[in-house]
């Protein structure tokens, strides 16, 4: 589980598999509202507190990523908080929180690779395949390659993971975040281009 800040009001949390499994938790029941989500939202609430000083009373906008190969990116927005009536809060009230939650299931598989020249190694590996696809972003002095997966066959995408895990790292990284605070280098076909250019 890793947590980061994004702005004063927003944070990222990227949960793994194996962090839900840990907790008793399957990737689905995310979309359901049961008891042991809600606990690990207190859970991650508490982390965010402890680590990052931010605080969750009052309104929260969450958003939830599934992402194919890495896990579950966890957006937490803090909304305007509204007047309170009367001149003294209740103190129950200093520990509640509503979320206004979004799911989203993505086919976006994100890696992040130290060196150009594991980008260039990954691209020719998949390459034959994978040509017309991937976004490449410059991103906190790394490389990062984004690519749309459509999950018609396990074997082969199994294949496509373990190339990119040999030279690179899964991230949590959605493309958004990519855009904003990133740098496009390829904004398509970026498989293709950098075999073309490189290989």
């Amino acid at each position: 589980m890793k947590i980061e800040r994004l702005s004063h009001d927003k944070i990222r949390i990227f949960l793994t598999f194996d962090d839900l499994t840990e907790r008793g938790i399957q990737k689905y029941d995310m979309w359901r509202e049961i008891p042991k989500v809600h606990e690990l939202f207190n859970e991650l609430m508490d982390q965010a507190y402890s680590e990052l000083g931010f605080e969750t009373n009052g309104p929260l906008a969450v958003e939830v990523f599934a992402m194919p190969a890495q896990g579950m990116v966890v957006i937490v927005t803090k909304g305007k908080q509204s007047e309170k009536r009367g001149s003294y809060p209740d103190e129950d009230d200093e520990d509640m929180f509503e979320m206004e939650v979004t799911l989203e299931e993505s086919d976006l598989i994100s890696y992040t690779f130290n060196d150009f020249e594991h980008v260039i190694s990954a691209a020719k590996r998949i390459g034959p395949q994978y040509t017309d696809a991937g976004a490449l972003y410059a991103y906190q002095n790394k490389w990062v390659l984004q690519l749309e997966y459509e999950a018609e066959d396990d074997r082969r995408f199994d294949n496509l993971i373990s190339v990119l895990s040999e030279y690179g790292e899964a991230n949590s990284y959605t493309d958004a975040v990519l855009m904003e605070y990133g740098k496009v280098v390829i904004a398509e076909g970026a498989i293709g281009v950098v075999r073309a250019q490189f290989a």
